[in-house]
């Protein structure tokens, strides 16, 4: 019996010792004691891994006891491999690894890949730009974002004119665009998307639908974040100069300084920009009104009133990599632009002496801090304060036509009856628009966003959010100056509330993300309704109308890496969006009139796909994405576009408003395909392609809206880019690096009215570019050519507006190393 007893107690020992198994988890760290991201850790002996998170932190569970090898690997480091021993249920295994030389790293920008590599992963249906060639050419960021799957960058003329952005369908306040996590009206139309040139981006983010916790926002369609540069490891310069047909130039600079002992750092940058846009139109919607004040299409002209000039500054003084920040900036941002209003919405009627001016200054603080007082605890601040000025002249009262000269009826009978010809004033004693006008708004705007995050364990993080802005708008009639107390008060404000739980799990092959939202909005507007009294003097009576409506929203995303290299992405949100102050208010220098009845939009979006690459066969590597999505919107705000096309004067539009869609749905697929060969040749292939169409079959009546199934006019809904880039080395000196590339794209015919109609389709467009770079063996200077629309084809953008026919552009990239 002892023997069996002893048998029976020697059997459990050893099954629980057989079955012991604990948790390895660590942190890898630089030689600089820097965390490092994305490195894969691996026990060689039983070839399972694991990856750092945004601290550096890894954990791996149910590992059995014993002794193992364990190798670090990262794109930014060197390999590293240590002897651990596991007896225990919880052993921490640290690792330093020693950064990478610069010299090492052949030119790739890490950084970027490491955080293109790790978005594009992450569950959220993201495009990742770089910008480090764009930057060396004359490319502006908005002709990179209108590359990019799924993107529509909608311009109504040339450089400098008003922009909008559409993602597979989603538009205007749906979408949010940032810089640098803030979005960009805060900063004005004369620091934008517009004008910021690439060399003073980092990486461009394209979210389509459910967006990060530190972008949080009330927007369902997605968000474009542009990441300004940041990098201060090492003190350097650069400057570019770049001139171009229609009068075109470019110059963009930057400076950055650090003090290795201190982490005291100074970021500098500035542009100018300067054009004519002295364009041709010949196009469709090119039209004439002749002397019997009849309407030619197709008359070729030149445009004019258009000049547009911007410069800007941005600097930034602050402390990084030190023991209570990471980086800790205070910044001022200053910029003036002077912008000729050529036309209205259409290109119906041109403008003659009708311009605005814009000038902003804008004072910004960034923080940003891991481990804060614990490890794994971290708190980013980005606070904005704004300061806007607008200015809009619009006092000249004779009509012109497109050749420039005043517009002049004669008829054949006047001629007949011997009457002079009839210079055309515009009705009523207008202006080109509406009424004579000198108008000023001025606007004060406070845009803080704010993110604490907790890493509870490796592999799961909560995060709460926190957004606040606000928009006080005071509207001046310069012609009719009056006191400060006669003038309408407007106020827009914002509070939004967010959580986000972010886990990791199946060895990081799953990672989810969940948000929850909720968001109050708020208006206000204070007429001052004076009564006017016999001797001048007047009584107010103000009255103040106040808006408020608040909602809950929810989201998550999915990312799921079923093989190596191969993901499967999901995400759904179920949200609300608050119409903008442009929106409710108007915007005069942008044609745009005010609403205040306009309600908030719902949209509920549904997003899957996959990602797959890159795969390697030796020297060619190529990737996959694909995406489909489902859209369901409610109350959509859209521009307002005519029902009908009969005559050639009903798509002559002025100015529009925005408005409320009952009910819409989109439906689509996106997908692209790169390519590389020797790491010398990359190629690229996108498409985007959906359906959006109005789904109210009756109005609020009951009466049957024709308009039902129909395709939501003024949207291109398939595009199509490819492009292509070939590098040569050495080609006419020793160690000197030749880029060519080639670029064309294709959009497909849409309607800008909503029965379709020959006189409200815009045609398909064709556009190809070509363009080369030469870098000096020093590395110092790079030279580029590029020139756009080759062809001279008609191209369109918003409401049927031609864009710039060919052009032809130089540029000069000057950097200063380490000093």
């Amino acid at each position: 019996m002892k023997h069996c007893l002893l048998l029976i107690l020697i059997f459990c020992f050893s099954t629980v010792a057989l079955a012991q198994t604990g948790t390895l988890s660590g942190k890898v760290t630089d030689d600089k004691g820097k965390a490092v991201a994305g490195a894969t850790i691996t026990l060689k002996e039983l070839n399972r891994s694991a990856m750092t998170d945004d601290n550096g932190r890894y954990e791996l569970k149910a590992v059995k006891y014993g002794s193992y090898t364990l190798l670090v690997s990262s794109i930014v480091t060197q390999g590293e491999s240590m002897t651990v021993k596991l007896t225990g249920a919880s052993i921490t295994a640290n690792a330093v690894v020693k950064a990478v030389k610069d010299k090492e790293l052949s030119e790739v920008s890490v950084q970027g890949k490491t955080e293109k590599r790790k978005l594009e992963t992450s569950g959220f249906a993201v495009a990742i730009i770089e910008t480090k060639d764009a930057s060396l050419r004359n490319l502006t960021t908005n002709e990179l974002l209108d590359r990019t799957v799924g993107v529509r960058v909608r311009q109504n003329g040339g450089v400098g004119s008003n922009v909008e952005y559409n993602l597979n369908g989603m538009s205007g306040s749906t979408i949010g665009i940032f810089i640098d996590g803030i979005e960009t009206s805060t900063y004005g139309s004369s620091f934008n998307l517009n004008n910021i040139p690439p060399a003073m981006i980092e990486r461009i983010e394209v979210y389509k639908g459910v967006l990060p916790s530190h972008l949080t926002g009330d927007y369902v369609g997605g968000a474009i974040n542009v990441v300004l540069k940041k990098d201060a490891s090492r003190n350097n310069a650069t400057v570019a100069m770049s001139y171009g047909s229609f009068n075109t130039y470019n110059a963009d600079a930057s400076i950055i300084l650090r003090d290795k002992k201190t982490g005291l750092s100074f970021r500098g940058s500035g542009f100018y920009t300067f054009s004519d846009n002295s364009y041709e139109m010949w196009g469709k919607f090119a039209k004439y009104t002749d002397r019997n004040g009849i309407l030619i299409r197709d008359f070729r002209a030149k445009r004019f009133n258009n000049t547009y000039k911007s410069i800007g500054g941005r600097f930034e003084a602050g402390f990084t990599d030190v023991k209570w920040a990471d980086q800790f900036f205070l910044g001022y941002n200053i910029s003036d632009t002077y912008n000729e209003i050529p036309h209205g919405t259409t290109t119906g009627q041109p403008y003659v002496g009708r311009f605005a001016e814009y000038q902003a200054h804008v004072l910004t603080l960034n923080y940003n801090k891991n481990n804060l007082f614990i490890d794994g605890l971290s708190l980013n601040i980005n606070a904005v304060r704004s300061s806007r000025y607008t200015y809009v002249q619009d006092t000249v009262t004779t009509l012109y036509n497109w050749d420039g000269n005043p517009l002049i009826l004669h008829t054949d009978y006047m001629i007949e009856a011997g009457e002079p010809p009839i210079v055309m004033k515009s009705p009523m004693n207008g202006a080109q628009q509406g009424i004579p006008t000198i108008s000023q708004v001025d606007r004060k705007i406070i845009n803080s966003r704010s993110n604490l995050a907790y890493t509870v364990v490796p592999g799961h993080r909560i995060s709460l959010n926190h957004k606040f802005e606000r928009t006080d708008r005071d509207d001046k009639n310069l012609l009719r100056p009056v006191n400060k107390d006669l003038i309408t008060e407007i106020q827009v404000a914002k509070n939004i509330v967010s959580a986000n739980y972010e886990a990791q799990t199946f060895e990081n092959k799953l990672r989810t993300n969940v948000l929850v939202k909720y968001t109050a909005n708020s208006t206000m507007q204070t007429d001052p309704q004076a009564t006017y009294n016999a001797d001048g003097s007047y009584l107010l009576n103000p009255q103040t109308s106040r808006t408020f409506n608040d909602n809950f929203g929810y989201g998550a995303t999915v990312s799921y890496n079923i093989i190596p290299k191969l993901f499967l992405i999901a995400s759904m949100e179920n949200s609300y969006i608050m119409p903008t102050e442009e929106q409710m208010y108007g915007n005069l220098e942008n044609n745009i009139l005010p609403n205040l009845n306009l309600l908030p939009e719902q949209n509920i979006n549904y997003n899957i796909g996959f990602r797959l690459g890159s795969l390697d066969f030796g020297k060619h590597k190529i990737s996959f994405y694909s995406s489909a999505f489902w859209r369901n919107g409610y109350d959509k705000v859209t521009r307002q576009t005519v029902d009908s096309v009969v005559t050639d004067s009903d798509l002559d539009i002025q100015a529009t408003s925005f408005i409320n869609l009952g009910r819409t749905q989109s439906r689509g697929v996106e997908a692209e395909v790169i390519y590389v060969f020797n790491n010398k040749l990359n190629a690229s292939l996108n498409f985007s392609k959906f359906n959006a169409l109005y789904k109210r079959d009756r109005d609020e009546n009951g009466t049957v809206d024709d308009r039902y199934n129909l395709q939501i006019p003024n949207e291109p809904f398939f595009t199509v880019n490819a492009n292509i880039q070939y590098r040569l080395n050495n080609l006419l000196q020793r160690k000197s690096i030749t880029n060519v590339y080639y670029n064309t794209g294709y959009v497909g015919a849409y309607d800008i009215a909503w029965h379709p109609s020959e006189g409200s389709l815009t045609p398909a467009q064709f556009s190809h570019d070509l363009g080369a770079s030469y870098r000096f063996p020093s590395g110092k200077i790079i030279a580029s050519f590029d020139a756009k629309n080759i062809f001279n084809s008609a191209l369109y953008d918003n409401f049927g507006v031609q864009k710039p026919g060919r052009g032809i552009y130089f540029k000069l990239n000057y950097t200063i190393g380490k000093f």
